[in-house]
């Protein structure tokens, strides 16, 4: 589970112990955070993993340490990403080339990356296994003060439906969902009562709520939704 020391990674990592799983709990920089979510997990055996997702030496370390943590790994969920501003009017092209590359390298290369070493564990050790991305609203709706955010997540659906397709014959089922806003502490400020409008439930999103689809996603009977991107945002952009 990348991204996991608070917000969705946390309600996703909760979601799994509290079905019995083991969860292997990355983080990049918030170990306090991060360690506050192994504590929180029912269950045992849960381990602490961290590592820069966007090096692609950090990447495979990652994985490499989630399955000695756990023995192996059978569900990779890929929460990890990077929201930086950059409204063009508004940026230099250095700040904008610097956003881009930053953006590119934790959204789309590190999710690739380590998708790569997680599923090619799984081929290797011939084990079913499910991949799972979180990607975004916004790769449809659009980003206009976000938009290497919005393309990211655009290219991390298109890898999972490529995934899908290709990862099929070893057993291993790949799908996205799509959030909207989500009540997190990283969102927590742009969070207005226009953007609560934005839903016709007049609200954003619960964490548990991302969790719940992210389960479903990882569970036996979701097979058949491989490939598929779900749109978890409560009716607030509809395509």
């Amino acid at each position: 589970m990348t991204g996991a020391s608070r917000g969705i990674g946390r309600a996703v990592a909760v979601a799994f112990a509290e079905h019995g799983d083991r969860v292997a709990v990355h983080y990049s920089s918030r170990r306090t955070d991060a360690e506050q979510t192994v504590r929180e997990l029912p269950g045992t055996g849960h381990v602490l993993v961290d590592g820069d997702i966007s090096s692609p030496d950090a990447a495979e370390a990652i994985v490499a340490a989630a399955v000695e943590g756990l023995g192996t790994v059978h569900v990779l969920v890929n929460n990890a990403a990077v929201n930086l501003a950059h409204p063009l009017a508004k940026t230099s092209y250095a700040d904008w080339q610097e956003v881009w590359r930053k953006t590119m390298d934790v959204n789309l290369f590190g999710t690739a990356n380590i998708s790569y070493c997680a599923a090619r564990h799984m081929i290797d050790n011939e084990v079913p296994g499910r991949i799972i991305n979180i990607g975004s609203r916004g790769a449809f709706r659009g980003e206009p003060d976000h938009p290497a955010y919005g393309a990211t997540k655009a290219a991390v659906h298109a890898l999972g439906q490529s995934l899908a397709v290709h990862l099929a014959p070893y057993g291993i089922a790949v799908a996205s969902v799509a959030p909207g806003f989500v009540a997190t502490e990283r969102v927590a400020a742009r969070v207005t009562d226009e953007v609560r409008a934005q839903s016709p439930f007049d609200r954003v999103a619960q964490p548990e709520e991302i969790a719940s689809a992210v389960r479903y996603l990882a569970s036996p009977e979701a097979t058949w939704s491989s490939g598929a991107v779900l749109n978890v945002n409560g009716a607030s952009y509809l395509h």
